[in-house]
């Protein structure tokens, strides 16, 4: 397929995933009031290391996969890892180690923008908001809520009495006891968590090792904004995963199809997965592949024979929480896990894992060689750091895997709660690392990245049934926001 058909192809798509009526909640939520709806579309997009979940059902803290919907109230905390939520125009909410964060306000208002209230309660996030004049985002923390405006590039660090809030992109107003402040970017500022002192501002921002990682994720993320030009839209949810993770081809008889890259014709879409059960709303099916959110969401998935499985946008609308409806559309060959009938009872999980054959993943071999699986369908590999996937995606598909060298880089850093910092954002390179890196990264500067983290995996997803190990992976979307 040629570029210009590619690209008109996910201009399609972007198109497509522009809806304003996209249904995330129930409808029963989204009826509850005239002025204000529960329709929203908000995912934890990156998983790595000890990540949870409260999803507010009655389970306490649960070991969380990437694709999971977040709603009202959900409440995310990592141990020695990070996490990245996304919103639906792709503003981010970054969580480093030894974090937690809630969502007390997931609103769609009356003139088609959102409302979101995240709440931080022990140790670091990052907010990075996409230029969308509609949506209002209120960072809450101790007895402060603040209004972002849009734009705005923020990380908020909480330590004992004290709240620092870097200013990265974009400028900020406070209401302070005299008034509204001017905060510019490349500021910090200081808040008392208890009293009502006035805040303090320093010209000047101190870097964090996982500055870079939060930077990289924006880098990432706004691959998708060339795609986007093509239909003059300001984002389109979930499309550059999909686009680094798989591309469009015209499959003969079976039309112009997406599938992702590392995916023979044996390769089943919903072999591996999860059930999530979400009060009031039923069960979820959750994917653990790194791009596994747009398209089990929207459209339909279709057996094309000789070519395997591949996506096409549908004229229906989005399936939010409940999604096993697009089970109804699938057409060939395929075994679909059948979504459980009752909700938990007491005592047993909300979130049922399903590994009807073994996951396969791409992984790193020792430290300098990473290696691309047939089937493993994109799941373990990093965002973004090992350039363009076709050319291995024919390689493994042709001879069972493909290899690349890499090499890692990472200094001597320590997470918030003063332990060694969490490994699975290093940065991963393509090719054989420079001399003072290969010496044991002598001339390294703590530099990490969050187009990686491959080294680590992510929460083990197993069979109760066949004790199979899986582990779920990440993904970004389309950014375009102040630095």
């Amino acid at each position: 397929m040629n570029i210009s058909a590619a690209h008109i192809a996910a201009a399609s798509l972007a198109v497509l995933l522009l809806t304003p009526t996209v249904a995330a909640q129930s409808d029963e939520q989204a009826a509850a009031s005239p002025t204000v709806s529960k329709v929203r579309i908000v995912r934890l997009s990156d998983v790595k290391g000890e990540v949870q979940m409260d999803r507010g059902v009655g389970r306490g803290f649960e070991p969380a996969i990437a694709n999971l919907p977040i709603v009202e109230n959900c409440r995310l905390q990592t141990g020695n890892g990070v996490a990245e939520v996304e919103l639906e125009d792709n503003s981010s909410v970054r969580l480093g180690p030894d974090s937690e964060v809630e969502f007390p306000t997931l609103e769609r208002m009356a003139n088609g923008g959102t409302l979101s209230s995240v709440r931080v309660l022990k140790g670091m996030a990052y907010v990075s908001l996409m230029k969308t004049p509609a949506n209002q985002f209120n960072l809450l923390f101790g007895q402060r809520n603040l209004e972002l405006p849009p734009t705005s590039h923020i990380r908020l660090q909480l330590a004992g009495n004290e709240a620092k809030l870097a200013v990265l992109g974009g400028d900020l107003e406070i209401k302070g006891p005299d008034g509204l402040m001017d905060i510019p970017h490349k500021r910090t500022v200081t808040f008392a968590m208890t009293g009502s002192s006035e805040p303090t501002v320093a010209k000047s921002v101190e870097s964090d090792p996982y500055d870079s990682w939060d930077k990289s994720s924006d880098e990432y993320q706004a691959r998708a904004a060339t795609v986007s030009a093509f239909n003059s839209a300001p984002y389109a949810y979930g499309l550059n995963d999909m686009m680094y993770y798989g591309s469009f081809a015209d499959l003969g008889g079976c039309g112009m199809m997406w599938q992702p890259y590392f995916a023979s014709a044996a390769w089943n879409p919903y072999s591996n997965g999860a059930w999530a059960w979400y009060g009031g709303m039923g069960y979820s099916w959750v994917s653990p592949y790194p791009w596994g959110w747009t398209p089990y969401h929207f459209g339909s998935w279709s057996f094309c024979p000789g070519a395997g499985w591949g996506w096409m946008p549908g004229a229906g609308g989005w399936m939010g929480i409940n999604n096993a409806v697009g089970f109804a559309g699938l057409t060939g060959p395929i075994t679909v896990p059948r979504m459980p009938v009752n909700p938990p009872r007491a005592g047993e999980p909300g979130l049922l894992m399903v590994n009807q054959k073994p996951l396969v993943r791409s992984q790193l071999n020792g430290t300098n060689s990473f290696v691309f699986r047939k089937d493993s369908a994109g799941l373990g590999v990093p965002r973004d750091a090992l350039g363009k996937l076709k050319e291995f995606s024919e390689r493994a598909e042709a001879k069972g895997t493909a290899s690349t060298p890499v090499y890692l880089q990472a200094g001597t850093m320590r997470g918030t709660n003063g332990r060694e910092s969490f490994a699975g954002v290093t940065s991963m390179r393509r090719g054989s690392a420079p001399a003072a890196i290969g010496r044991g990264d002598e001339g390294g500067e703590g530099r990490m990245g969050g187009n990686s983290g491959a080294q680590m995996s992510s929460p083990s997803m197993s069979s109760a049934s066949a004790g199979a190990h899986a582990s779920a992976s990440s993904s970004g979307a389309s950014s375009s926001r102040g630095h």
